[in-house]
Protein backbone atom coordinates (compact mmCIF):
# COMPACT_ATOMS: atom_id res chain seq x y z
CA UNK A 1 0.00 0.00 0.00
CA UNK A 2 2.71 2.61 1.26
CA UNK A 3 4.52 1.63 -2.53
CA UNK A 4 1.44 2.50 -4.49
CA UNK A 5 1.09 5.57 -2.50
CA UNK A 6 4.42 7.04 -2.55
CA UNK A 7 4.66 5.78 -6.49
CA UNK A 8 5.12 8.77 -8.86
CA UNK A 9 2.56 9.07 -11.65
CA UNK A 10 3.57 8.44 -14.94
CA UNK A 11 3.72 12.32 -17.22
CA UNK A 12 4.92 13.44 -20.38
CA UNK A 13 7.92 15.33 -20.71
CA UNK A 14 6.19 18.76 -22.05
CA UNK A 15 4.38 18.52 -18.61
CA UNK A 16 7.92 18.18 -16.50
CA UNK A 17 8.77 20.79 -18.42
CA UNK A 18 6.06 22.73 -17.22
CA UNK A 19 6.26 21.92 -14.03
CA UNK A 20 9.96 22.81 -13.51
CA UNK A 21 9.27 25.85 -15.52
CA UNK A 22 6.26 27.17 -13.16
CA UNK A 23 3.94 27.39 -15.85
CA UNK A 24 0.76 26.14 -15.89
CA UNK A 25 0.19 22.74 -16.89
CA UNK A 26 -1.66 22.52 -20.52
CA UNK A 27 -4.48 19.77 -19.62
CA UNK A 28 -7.21 18.82 -21.90
CA UNK A 29 -9.63 20.39 -20.78
CA UNK A 30 -7.49 24.05 -21.38
CA UNK A 31 -6.58 22.35 -24.49
CA UNK A 32 -10.33 22.01 -25.66
CA UNK A 33 -10.62 25.91 -24.50
CA UNK A 34 -8.24 26.69 -26.61
CA UNK A 35 -9.45 25.27 -29.51
CA UNK A 36 -13.60 26.17 -28.94
CA UNK A 37 -11.92 29.96 -28.29
CA UNK A 38 -9.83 30.31 -30.81
CA UNK A 39 -10.45 32.81 -33.96
CA UNK A 40 -11.41 30.05 -36.55
CA UNK A 41 -13.97 28.34 -33.92
CA UNK A 42 -15.12 32.01 -33.40
CA UNK A 43 -15.54 33.38 -37.24
CA UNK A 44 -17.34 29.66 -37.57
CA UNK A 45 -19.76 30.36 -34.76
CA UNK A 46 -20.50 33.67 -36.62
CA UNK A 47 -21.47 32.04 -39.75
CA UNK A 48 -23.36 29.63 -38.56
CA UNK A 49 -25.33 31.91 -36.21
CA UNK A 50 -25.98 34.10 -39.42
CA UNK A 51 -26.94 30.94 -41.69
CA UNK A 52 -29.23 29.49 -38.88
CA UNK A 53 -30.65 33.38 -37.95
CA UNK A 54 -31.64 34.26 -41.41
CA UNK A 55 -34.67 32.44 -42.07
CA UNK A 56 -35.80 33.17 -38.99
CA UNK A 57 -35.09 37.42 -39.57
CA UNK A 58 -37.03 36.47 -43.32
CA UNK A 59 -39.80 34.97 -41.31
CA UNK A 60 -40.46 38.24 -38.66
CA UNK A 61 -40.10 41.01 -41.36
CA UNK A 62 -42.96 38.35 -43.36
CA UNK A 63 -44.90 38.63 -40.79
CA UNK A 64 -45.15 42.60 -40.62
CA UNK A 65 -46.05 42.40 -43.75
CA UNK A 66 -49.50 42.75 -46.34
CA UNK A 67 -50.34 39.67 -47.73
CA UNK A 68 -50.43 40.78 -51.54
CA UNK A 69 -46.96 41.55 -51.00
CA UNK A 70 -46.27 38.24 -49.44
CA UNK A 71 -47.95 36.65 -52.40
CA UNK A 72 -46.24 39.03 -55.16
CA UNK A 73 -42.42 39.19 -53.44
CA UNK A 74 -40.02 37.48 -51.21
CA UNK A 75 -39.34 39.69 -47.99
CA UNK A 76 -35.65 40.50 -49.22
CA UNK A 77 -37.50 43.24 -51.35
CA UNK A 78 -38.81 45.29 -48.51
CA UNK A 79 -36.64 48.28 -49.28
CA UNK A 80 -38.33 48.66 -52.86
CA UNK A 81 -41.81 47.39 -51.74
CA UNK A 82 -41.93 47.82 -47.28
CA UNK A 83 -45.85 47.31 -46.86
CA UNK A 84 -44.89 46.87 -43.07
CA UNK A 85 -48.56 46.23 -40.93
CA UNK A 86 -49.22 45.24 -37.47
CA UNK A 87 -52.80 44.11 -38.49
CA UNK A 88 -51.42 40.24 -39.23
CA UNK A 89 -50.62 40.50 -34.97
CA UNK A 90 -54.03 41.86 -34.27
CA UNK A 91 -55.73 39.75 -36.76
CA UNK A 92 -53.98 36.36 -35.21
CA UNK A 93 -54.50 37.78 -31.04
CA UNK A 94 -58.13 37.78 -32.00
CA UNK A 95 -58.14 35.07 -34.23
CA UNK A 96 -59.34 30.87 -34.00
CA UNK A 97 -62.48 29.18 -33.14
CA UNK A 98 -65.42 29.34 -31.28
CA UNK A 99 -64.75 28.23 -27.92
CA UNK A 100 -61.29 30.33 -27.82
CA UNK A 101 -59.07 32.78 -29.03
CA UNK A 102 -55.09 33.07 -29.45
CA UNK A 103 -55.24 35.14 -26.77
CA UNK A 104 -56.96 32.51 -24.87
CA UNK A 105 -54.43 29.56 -25.92
CA UNK A 106 -51.45 31.71 -24.97
CA UNK A 107 -52.41 31.60 -21.33
CA UNK A 108 -53.31 27.78 -21.66
CA UNK A 109 -49.58 27.51 -23.24
CA UNK A 110 -48.56 29.07 -20.18
CA UNK A 111 -50.87 27.06 -17.56
CA UNK A 112 -49.70 23.44 -19.23
CA UNK A 113 -45.99 24.13 -19.74
CA UNK A 114 -45.12 25.46 -16.11
CA UNK A 115 -46.75 22.38 -14.03
CA UNK A 116 -45.40 19.97 -16.65
CA UNK A 117 -42.25 21.17 -16.13
CA UNK A 118 -41.93 21.72 -12.16
CA UNK A 119 -43.71 18.39 -11.51
CA UNK A 120 -41.32 16.01 -13.37
CA UNK A 121 -38.51 17.58 -12.31
CA UNK A 122 -39.28 17.42 -8.32
CA UNK A 123 -40.06 13.64 -9.21
CA UNK A 124 -36.68 13.06 -10.80
CA UNK A 125 -34.56 14.78 -8.71
CA UNK A 126 -36.10 12.91 -5.86
CA UNK A 127 -35.93 9.85 -7.71
CA UNK A 128 -32.17 10.54 -8.19
CA UNK A 129 -31.36 10.66 -5.09
CA UNK A 130 -32.48 7.71 -4.03
CA UNK A 131 -31.30 5.72 -6.59
CA UNK A 132 -27.50 7.24 -6.01
CA UNK A 133 -27.76 7.77 -2.46
CA UNK A 134 -30.21 5.40 -0.86
CA UNK A 135 -29.45 1.73 -0.81
CA UNK A 136 -32.52 -0.70 -1.13
CA UNK A 137 -33.32 -4.01 -2.54
CA UNK A 138 -33.60 -4.07 -6.60
CA UNK A 139 -31.92 -0.42 -6.84
CA UNK A 140 -29.93 -1.31 -9.85
CA UNK A 141 -32.75 -3.52 -11.59
CA UNK A 142 -35.27 -0.46 -11.02
CA UNK A 143 -32.78 2.03 -12.54
CA UNK A 144 -32.33 -0.04 -15.76
CA UNK A 145 -36.08 -0.56 -16.08
CA UNK A 146 -36.19 3.45 -15.86
CA UNK A 147 -33.48 3.89 -18.11
CA UNK A 148 -34.80 1.17 -20.72
CA UNK A 149 -38.45 3.22 -20.47
CA UNK A 150 -36.35 6.04 -23.17
CA UNK A 151 -36.50 4.03 -25.66
CA UNK A 152 -40.22 3.19 -25.73
CA UNK A 153 -41.79 5.45 -28.82
CA UNK A 154 -43.96 8.46 -27.90
CA UNK A 155 -46.47 7.47 -30.41
CA UNK A 156 -46.94 3.57 -28.88
CA UNK A 157 -47.90 5.23 -25.51
CA UNK A 158 -50.27 7.95 -26.37
CA UNK A 159 -53.62 5.49 -27.57
CA UNK A 160 -52.84 3.29 -23.93
CA UNK A 161 -52.44 6.30 -22.01
CA UNK A 162 -55.42 7.85 -23.45
CA UNK A 163 -57.92 4.63 -22.71
CA UNK A 164 -56.27 4.72 -19.13
CA UNK A 165 -57.29 8.21 -18.57
CA UNK A 166 -61.15 7.74 -19.62
CA UNK A 167 -61.95 4.51 -19.11
CA UNK A 168 -59.47 3.33 -16.34
CA UNK A 169 -57.62 0.05 -15.39
CA UNK A 170 -59.13 -3.44 -14.81
CA UNK A 171 -57.18 -6.37 -14.20
CA UNK A 172 -59.92 -9.63 -14.31
CA UNK A 173 -63.43 -8.45 -12.74
CA UNK A 174 -61.63 -5.85 -10.85
CA UNK A 175 -61.71 -2.13 -11.54
CA UNK A 176 -58.41 -0.80 -9.90
CA UNK A 177 -58.86 2.64 -11.56
CA UNK A 178 -61.76 4.26 -12.45
CA UNK A 179 -60.39 7.11 -15.08
CA UNK A 180 -59.86 10.95 -14.11
CA UNK A 181 -62.93 11.87 -15.78
CA UNK A 182 -61.34 14.94 -16.98
CA UNK A 183 -61.56 15.76 -20.38
CA UNK A 184 -61.11 19.53 -20.93
CA UNK A 185 -58.86 19.84 -18.15
CA UNK A 186 -55.58 20.63 -17.91
CA UNK A 187 -55.18 17.42 -15.56
CA UNK A 188 -54.59 15.25 -18.60
CA UNK A 189 -52.13 16.53 -20.27
CA UNK A 190 -50.24 17.41 -17.09
CA UNK A 191 -49.65 13.97 -16.40
CA UNK A 192 -48.75 12.99 -19.99
CA UNK A 193 -46.22 15.54 -19.89
CA UNK A 194 -44.55 14.32 -16.89
CA UNK A 195 -44.62 10.71 -17.64
CA UNK A 196 -42.83 11.05 -21.18
CA UNK A 197 -40.64 13.47 -19.20
CA UNK A 198 -39.09 11.49 -16.39
CA UNK A 199 -37.01 8.54 -17.62
CA UNK A 200 -34.76 10.93 -19.23
CA UNK A 201 -34.80 13.46 -16.25
CA UNK A 202 -34.03 10.91 -13.60
CA UNK A 203 -31.23 9.49 -15.55
CA UNK A 204 -29.85 13.02 -16.27
CA UNK A 205 -30.02 14.11 -12.73
CA UNK A 206 -28.68 10.81 -11.74
CA UNK A 207 -25.50 11.21 -13.21
CA UNK A 208 -25.33 14.65 -11.96
CA UNK A 209 -26.46 13.46 -8.58
CA UNK A 210 -24.17 10.57 -7.82
CA UNK A 211 -20.66 12.54 -9.03
CA UNK A 212 -21.41 14.39 -5.48
CA UNK A 213 -18.22 13.37 -3.26
CA UNK A 214 -19.39 10.60 -0.97
CA UNK A 215 -17.39 12.20 1.71
CA UNK A 216 -19.76 15.21 1.95
CA UNK A 217 -22.56 13.50 2.08
CA UNK A 218 -21.03 11.00 4.84
CA UNK A 219 -19.88 14.11 7.07
CA UNK A 220 -23.42 14.94 6.79
CA UNK A 221 -24.39 11.45 8.34
CA UNK A 222 -21.94 12.10 10.89
CA UNK A 223 -23.79 14.92 11.73
CA UNK A 224 -26.79 13.56 11.82
CA UNK A 225 -28.71 14.84 9.07
CA UNK A 226 -31.19 12.46 7.54
CA UNK A 227 -31.87 12.30 3.82
CA UNK A 228 -34.63 15.03 3.64
CA UNK A 229 -31.77 17.18 5.16
CA UNK A 230 -29.25 16.06 2.93
CA UNK A 231 -31.39 16.68 -0.36
CA UNK A 232 -32.16 20.01 0.08
CA UNK A 233 -29.15 21.03 2.06
CA UNK A 234 -26.49 19.65 0.29
CA UNK A 235 -27.90 17.97 -3.58
CA UNK A 236 -30.23 20.61 -4.10
CA UNK A 237 -27.67 23.04 -4.51
CA UNK A 238 -25.38 21.50 -5.84
CA UNK A 239 -27.66 19.82 -8.74
CA UNK A 240 -29.28 23.17 -9.29
CA UNK A 241 -27.38 23.89 -12.54
CA UNK A 242 -28.23 20.40 -14.17
CA UNK A 243 -32.20 20.99 -13.08
CA UNK A 244 -32.04 24.22 -14.96
CA UNK A 245 -30.18 22.83 -17.73
CA UNK A 246 -33.16 20.27 -18.12
CA UNK A 247 -36.10 22.40 -16.89
CA UNK A 248 -35.02 24.83 -20.46
CA UNK A 249 -35.22 21.35 -22.80
CA UNK A 250 -38.63 20.62 -20.90
CA UNK A 251 -40.20 23.82 -21.27
CA UNK A 252 -39.37 24.35 -25.04
CA UNK A 253 -40.24 20.49 -25.73
CA UNK A 254 -43.59 21.15 -23.96
CA UNK A 255 -44.37 24.94 -24.96
CA UNK A 256 -43.52 23.64 -28.71
CA UNK A 257 -45.57 20.06 -28.46
CA UNK A 258 -48.24 19.82 -31.13
CA UNK A 259 -48.54 15.70 -30.60
CA UNK A 260 -49.46 15.29 -27.33
CA UNK A 261 -51.56 18.49 -27.03
CA UNK A 262 -53.68 17.16 -30.16
CA UNK A 263 -54.67 13.91 -27.90
CA UNK A 264 -55.36 15.03 -24.14
CA UNK A 265 -55.45 19.03 -24.87
CA UNK A 266 -59.07 19.61 -25.85
CA UNK A 267 -61.39 22.60 -26.06
CA UNK A 268 -60.85 25.17 -24.13
CA UNK A 269 -57.06 23.89 -22.38
CA UNK A 270 -55.88 23.71 -26.42
CA UNK A 271 -51.86 25.66 -26.63
CA UNK A 272 -50.82 28.06 -28.86
CA UNK A 273 -49.70 25.11 -31.14
CA UNK A 274 -53.12 23.68 -31.35
CA UNK A 275 -54.94 26.10 -32.56
CA UNK A 276 -52.05 27.86 -34.68
CA UNK A 277 -52.73 24.95 -36.97
CA UNK A 278 -56.25 25.64 -37.31
CA UNK A 279 -56.17 29.29 -38.31
CA UNK A 280 -53.75 28.76 -40.89
CA UNK A 281 -56.61 27.78 -42.98
CA UNK A 282 -57.36 24.54 -44.73
CA UNK A 283 -54.92 24.89 -47.50
CA UNK A 284 -52.19 27.08 -45.64
CA UNK A 285 -53.79 30.45 -47.54
CA UNK A 286 -53.37 32.34 -44.26
CA UNK A 287 -49.92 31.63 -43.90
CA UNK A 288 -49.23 35.65 -42.82
CA UNK A 289 -50.99 34.60 -39.74
CA UNK A 290 -48.73 31.78 -39.15
CA UNK A 291 -45.30 34.25 -39.19
CA UNK A 292 -47.14 36.30 -36.41
CA UNK A 293 -48.44 33.49 -34.04
CA UNK A 294 -45.07 32.16 -34.34
CA UNK A 295 -43.51 35.08 -32.86
CA UNK A 296 -45.84 35.42 -30.78
CA UNK A 297 -45.36 31.74 -29.42
CA UNK A 298 -41.03 32.00 -29.02
CA UNK A 299 -42.10 35.03 -26.47
CA UNK A 300 -41.61 33.46 -23.38
CA UNK A 301 -39.18 30.51 -24.34
CA UNK A 302 -36.70 33.37 -25.68
CA UNK A 303 -37.75 34.95 -21.91
CA UNK A 304 -37.28 31.60 -20.20
CA UNK A 305 -33.64 30.51 -22.31
CA UNK A 306 -31.96 33.80 -21.42
CA UNK A 307 -33.18 34.23 -17.81
CA UNK A 308 -31.59 30.79 -17.26
CA UNK A 309 -29.01 30.88 -19.68
CA UNK A 310 -25.98 31.22 -17.16
CA UNK A 311 -27.07 27.41 -15.66
CA UNK A 312 -27.76 26.13 -18.66
CA UNK A 313 -24.47 26.63 -20.06
CA UNK A 314 -22.61 25.58 -16.25
CA UNK A 315 -25.49 22.50 -16.26
CA UNK A 316 -24.42 21.29 -19.74
CA UNK A 317 -20.67 21.81 -18.09
CA UNK A 318 -20.95 20.18 -15.15
CA UNK A 319 -19.40 16.69 -15.11
CA UNK A 320 -17.18 16.42 -17.83
CA UNK A 321 -14.29 17.25 -16.07
CA UNK A 322 -13.25 16.60 -12.64
CA UNK A 323 -10.69 18.37 -10.26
Amino acid sequence: MSATVGAKLPVSKSTEKQLAAGERVDTLPRRTKKRLTSRGATIAALVIAILWTTPTFGLFISSLRLPQYLNQNGWWTIFANPGFTLDNYIKVLNSGNSQLTLGGAFINSVAITLPATIFPLVIASLAAYAFAWIDFKGRNWLFIFVFALQIVPLQMALVPLLSLFSRGLRVGGYQLFDGLNASGSYTQVWIAHSIFALPLAIFLLHNFVSEIPSELIEAARVDGAGHGQIFFRIVLPLTMPAIASFAIFQFLWVWNDLLVALVFADGNVAPMTKLLAEITGSRGQDWNLLTAGAFISILVPLIVFFSLQRFFVRGLLAGSTKG
